[in-house]
């Protein structure tokens, strides 16, 4: 962590350069919001105190990485004479802290008596009438700064330069510094300082507690849910099997009708008696407890049990991860990728599992209850907007719902997406009007698999399936594209040309947007308008193939069945991390 403060009254507008220090020459960003309003109760007298924070997180690409290293950025809002409190605090948990300055005493009890595990750095204004570089010297020689620890603005110095020394300095302390510490290590400070934790309270310390009590006893997560939600398992996905075939009948053959379903029911419940046979595991029984205290107790032991089951399974799961992307660069290793594939999802636990499960099986009833109490949160009168975003497995869709929505749907660092997700946004009312409607569904699905192992596991007919139900829900489907080449794509989209062609039979026309990530540059809309092309005359293809096989064959072109256009369809985004 790196903290800005400054000391008594400072020409330099901190928080204007900390934008600057914080942005790439591509791209200027108001991190921190700066305000020369002065006197009364001004947005700036009111936030004096307060500690604002940001991540700053490298892409990975040199030329437009600021910093090499993920750092926390702190800004004590505020003269620091004020708040000495806070000072101590930063100048205990950071590996630097910047002090900006007009003027300093040359005593400067303030930050000579403070316990500094941070290295201290000046930074003023030499233009200013206050400024007295013999006090600067004094304080630097009762602090034991060397001049690398000082940093002036001087007459012929503009912006752009000053914030490149001030980064080269910023950058100097990743490399120099062993000073890191994990926040659970602030908390313990922030006591000793006699400063409140969220944490503190009663009802947060229950939660940990019920959280830790269930998650604590996870060794092997596969011995673990087999174990602990033995309700979901085999048996569960044995009997979506048999009431699938109940509806669809694909397997009758010759036998009398009445006969074979009267045996599928019987399967049937022989499978539920098992099911039913199995008493409540200790970990539902804490659960269900856990999830029936009073509102706050039961906020924050969810966000526990994310927490604890995040960091279970990104152990477990960064080790396959590495090893999928390393079988991914030879097409020949399709068995192996198969079964890291399955490990992946064998290897997946979040508070989801807890509630429902993933044996692709959504009962009707269960679906009707939470619609059922989604339609009594908003009024009838309310209109819905629903959004959904289909991709190709492990192409980053649920950071691109994150990026525009502001939500926190799980992305690969924790686990795997199965089923769909849905996410209620409440519009705000300034915009309510350019939306024309007053709450956003969001819906994250699993991505739909690459061909080639969907041809492996015959999950072709699950994706066909998934990508039906969500486009029937939705107004707006978003494919999201991260690959290069367009004739890549061909058999992920016919999945979805079924789907839409399955929604014009049942009178809805929803509107779909296609998203190409990790393009090379701003300018690609206008060169690829000729994958562009491309693309549409692949659609139109499909469009035909998928009407063949759904005897519909008045449908010859996407734009039957979509609303969709070349040139308004499509948009291109340089990479989500930017």
């Amino acid at each position: 962590m790196i903290s800005f403060a400054r000391l008594g009254e400072c020409s330099l507008s901190k928080s204007e350069i900390l934008n600057k220090l914080l942005s790439n020459s591509q791209q200027y960003h108001d991190t921190f919001v700066h305000s020369n309003m002065e006197g009364g109760d001004s947005p700036r007298r009111i936030s004096n105190g307060l500690v604002e924070m940001t991540w700053y997180l490298p892409c990975g690409n040199k030329n437009m990485d600021v910093f090499s290293e993920p750092v926390a950025v702190a800004n004590l809002r505020g003269d620091i004479a004020s708040f000495e409190t806070q000072l101590s605090f930063l100048c205990q948990t950071s590996a630097a802290v910047f002090v900006f300055f007009d003027a300093l005493d040359s005593e400067c009890e303030l930050l000579t008596n403070q316990n500094h595990k941070a290295q201290i750095f000046l930074v003023g204004n030499r233009q200013s009438k206050d400024f007295k570089l013999d006090a600067v010297k004094k304080v630097a020689t009762k602090l034991s700064l060397t001049n690398s620890n000082i940093l002036l603005k001087t007459k012929g110095m503009n912006d752009a330069d000053f914030v490149k020394d001030l980064r080269g300095k910023v950058s100097n302390v990743f490399e120099n510094s062993q000073m890191k510490m994990g926040i659970e290590q602030m908390s313990a400070i922030a006591h000793e300082l006699g400063i409140w934790i969220d944490e503190d309270s009663p009802e947060c310390q229950t939660a940990k507690k019920n959280a830790d009590a269930i998650t604590a006893e996870i060794q092997d997560l596969l011995k673990y849910k087999e174990a602990q939600l033995p309700l979901q398992g085999q048996i569960w996905k044995d009997l979506t099997c048999f009431e699938k075939e109940e509806f669809r009948l694909r397997k009758v053959g010759s036998q009398n009708i009445e006969k074979y379903k009267s045996d599928l029911q019987l399967q049937k419940k022989r499978l539920r008696e098992k099911q039913n046979s199995q008493d409540i595991s200790k970990a539902m029984t804490c659960f269900i407890n856990a999830i029936s205290s009073p509102g706050m107790e039961r906020r924050y032991f969810l966000k526990w049990m994310r927490m604890n089951l995040d960091n279970v399974s990104r152990k477990k799961l960064f080790d396959l991860r590495e090893q999928y992307k390393e079988k991914c660069k030879n097409p020949e290793n399709k068995e192996e990728i198969k079964e890291i594939d399955q490990q992946l999802a064998n290897s997946s636990l979040g508070t989801e599992h807890f509630f429902h499960g993933e044996a692709s099986n959504i009962p009707l009833r269960w679906v009707t209850d939470v619609l059922s109490e989604l339609n009594d949160l908003v009024s009838p009168k309310n209109k819905i907007l629903v959004v959904t975003v289909l991709r190709v497995q492990s192409t980053g869709k649920s950071t691109l719902l994150n990026t525009m929505f502001g939500v926190q749907f799980a992305v690969s660092s924790g686990r795997c997406t199965r089923g769909a997700f849905m996410l209620l946004i409440k519009i705000n009312e300034d915009v309510r009007k350019d939306l024309n409607c007053d709450f956003m569904v969001i819906i994250d699905t699993e991505g739909l698999k690459s061909p080639e192992l969907a041809q492996l596991d015959n999950s072709h007919e699950h994706d066909n399936e998934l990508a039906t139900l969500v486009v029937g829900l939705s107004d707006i489907t978003i494919m999201n594209i991260a690959m290069e080449n367009s004739t890549e794509m061909k058999d992920i989209l016919q999945i979805v040309v079924h789907a839409f062609l399955r929604m014009t039979e049942v009178g809805k026309k929803p509107k779909c947007q296609f998203v190409h990530q990790n393009v090379s540059d701003v300018s690609a809309h206008d060169k690829n308008m000729r994958d562009r092309k491309l693309l549409l005359q692949q659609l139109n293809e499909m469009t035909q193939a998928a009407a063949k096989m759904e005897k519909k064959e008045e449908y010859s072109s996407f734009t039957d069945v979509m609303e969709y256009s070349p040139d308004t369809g499509n948009w291109y985004i340089p990479g989500l991390w930017n």
